[in-house]
Formats: structure tokens, C-alpha cells, sequence
């Protein structure tokens, strides 16, 4: 009876729908109107505090996850990380592999250099010892070619003076009657003009023969006296021949100086002037015959 009553009244019916709207409906209403910084919100919800469960290696799937700033998603595959890593893993090693090949090639540009400035060094000491021999050799030189010079110039003047030479002393020795026999005084002439060319070098010994008789006869007598004062100097005093030149004269009139102004004498006695000539070239380092004046014992004719 009572059933029929409520089914058959339709206003009872429109309220208990009303009041079973308003019991769902008022929690969801609070919870729109709940401020923003209430703290319930702060307390994570079970299923924001339970884990997600990490994906299989095994799915494909799942890579590469960004959050809202770009973040890698900790939870990405091996997989993934290392196709993303291998590009800088290759990078790396080509750089490694760059760096060691320069440093190779490094150290053989600084092994060549060492080498070539080892290289240059050794060369530059041979240079300067080369540099130094040189220098001696040419020191060397300039004192021969200086040498060489001093003795070309002593050549000339000994080829230009070779056949020059100077008188030295003089020496007239006397004959009694023409006689071509020699007196005491007459061999100490000659033995003083012998000693005063002992060990000497280039001299010769004029001998000049005079005789006062007239023609023929006058030359042949001094051609004696000439033969005479030779013998005695060749066999007592062994002067070489070829250092001896004679004339006879007759009584021709001659010098008997060396003066270039004196002039010539007429013939008297019977007499032998022997001149003394050294070449001062070939006699160079010998020294000068002795008894120098003149080796006359007597007065000139």
C-alpha cells in the first residue's frame, strides 16, 4: 500500500533524485574551490608516489623521453644512450687518434731539427777549423810569397851584377934589370895579396906586365915577368889559374890606378901590377880580403 503511494506520487519521486545529485555533486564542488596553496595538494597522490615500473630493454619503444625543459628521461634505454653516445665516442677517438699522430709528428719535426742543428753545429766547427787552417795556411803563404819575393829581387841583382866587380886592393911588384926573378920584397907582396884572399869567393887577380924596351922584345920580357908572379902564386899559394888574368904590355903606357882620372905613365922599369877584383855578389856573406890599402913596397914608376 504504501509502495503505491511513493511510485504514484511523482513530486516525491523528483526529490530523491535531487537529493542524491546534491550528495555527488557537493565534494566535487569543494574541490574546485580548494585554494591553490592548500597543502593538501603539496601530498603526492598514491599514484604519483608509486614508481613507474622501468621499461624493458627489450622494447623498442621506449627511447628518448624530454620533459618539459629538455631533460633526459633517467629512465631511457641503454640502447638509446648508446646510439646517442657513439657519434661523441667516435668524435673522441678520432680526436685522441689527431692529437697522437701530431704529437708524432711532433717529435719527429723535433728530432729532425735536433739532428739538422747537431748537424749545422758540426759543420760550422769543421768550417771554422777549415776557417782556421785556412788562415794559417794563408799566414803560411804570404810569409813565402814575401820570402819567395826577397829572394827574386836578390836574383835580379845577382843576374844584373853577376859579371860586376870592384877593385879591392892593389899590389906593383918590381924587377931588378928586366930579370924575371922575384926579390924578398917582391914575394912578400905577393904572399900578403895570397893571405888576404884565402877562403875567399868570387875575386879575380889582374896582372898587368910592363916592360921599358921598345917592340917585340918589351913583350916578350913581360910576358916572362907576368909568368913569373902566376907560377909563384899557383905553386906557393895554390890560387886557382882561372882566377888569374895576365897581359903583357910592353912599355905601352897604362894605369896602374884605379883611378878613372890618373892619367897613364911612361914605362921605366921593369914592373907587375896586380890588381885585386872581388864580385860582391858571388862574395856576399864572406868577409873582405884583409890588408885592404894598398900592398905596394915601393914607390909607383
Amino acid at each position: 500500500m504504501k509502495t503505491e503511494s511513493v511510485t504514484s506520487n511523482p513530486f516525491s519521486g523528483r526529490l530523491a533524485v535531487l537529493v542524491l545529485a546534491s550528495a555527488i555533486g557537493i565534494p566535487a564542488l569543494a574541490q574546485q574551490a580548494q585554494p591553490a596553496g592548500d597543502p593538501q595538494d603539496e601530498r603526492p597522490s598514491a599514484a604519483q608516489q608509486q614508481p613507474s615500473a622501468p621499461p624493458s630493454a627489450n622494447d623498442s619503444k621506449v627511447g628518448y623521453k624530454e620533459g618539459f625543459w629538455g631533460h633526459l628521461n633517467p629512465w631511457a634505454s641503454k640502447k638509446f644512450v648508446k646510439k646517442q653516445t657513439d657519434p661523441i665516442n667516435d668524435r673522441l677517438s678520432e680526436l685522441d687518434e689527431v692529437n697522437g699522430r701530431n704529437a708524432r709528428q711532433i717529435q719527429d719535426v723535433d728530432g729532425r731539427s735536433q739532428a739538422g742543428i747537431r748537424r749545422a753545429q758540426s759543420r760550422a766547427d769543421e768550417a771554422s777549423e777549415l776557417a782556421t787552417i785556412a788562415g794559417t795556411q794563408a799566414r803560411q803563404a804570404s810569409t813565402t810569397a814575401q820570402g819567395a819575393s826577397g829572394h827574386v829581387d836578390q836574383l835580379n841583382t845577382t843576374v844584373s851584377g853577376i859579371d860586376q866587380y870592384r877593385p879591392v886592393t892593389e899590389a906593383d911588384v918590381k924587377f931588378r934589370n928586366g930579370q924575371p926573378v922575384l926579390s924578398a920584397a917582391a914575394r912578400k907582396q905577393l904572399d900578403d895579396l895570397a893571405a888576404s884572399v884565402a877562403g875567399q869567393q868570387g875575386y879575380i887577380l889582374e896582372v898587368e906586365a910592363h916592360s921599358p924596351q921598345a917592340g917585340s922584345a918589351g913583350i916578350q920580357n913581360s910576358q916572362r915577368l907576368a909568368e913569373a908572379v902566376k907560377r909563384y902564386l899557383v905553386a906557393q899559394h895554390e890560387i886557382p889559374v882561372y882566377r888569374l888574368h895576365a897581359v903583357a904590355l910592353g912599355n905601352a903606357r897604362s894605369s896602374v890606378s884605379a883611378d878613372e882620372e890618373a892619367k897613364p905613365k911612361p914605362v921605366r922599369i921593369s914592373s907587375v901590377h896586380i890588381r885585386l877584383m872581388e864580385n860582391s855578389l858571388a862574395a856576399q856573406g864572406a868577409a873582405l880580403p884583409q890588408n885592404a890599402n894598398s900592398l905596394t913596397g915601393a914607390e909607383r914608376p
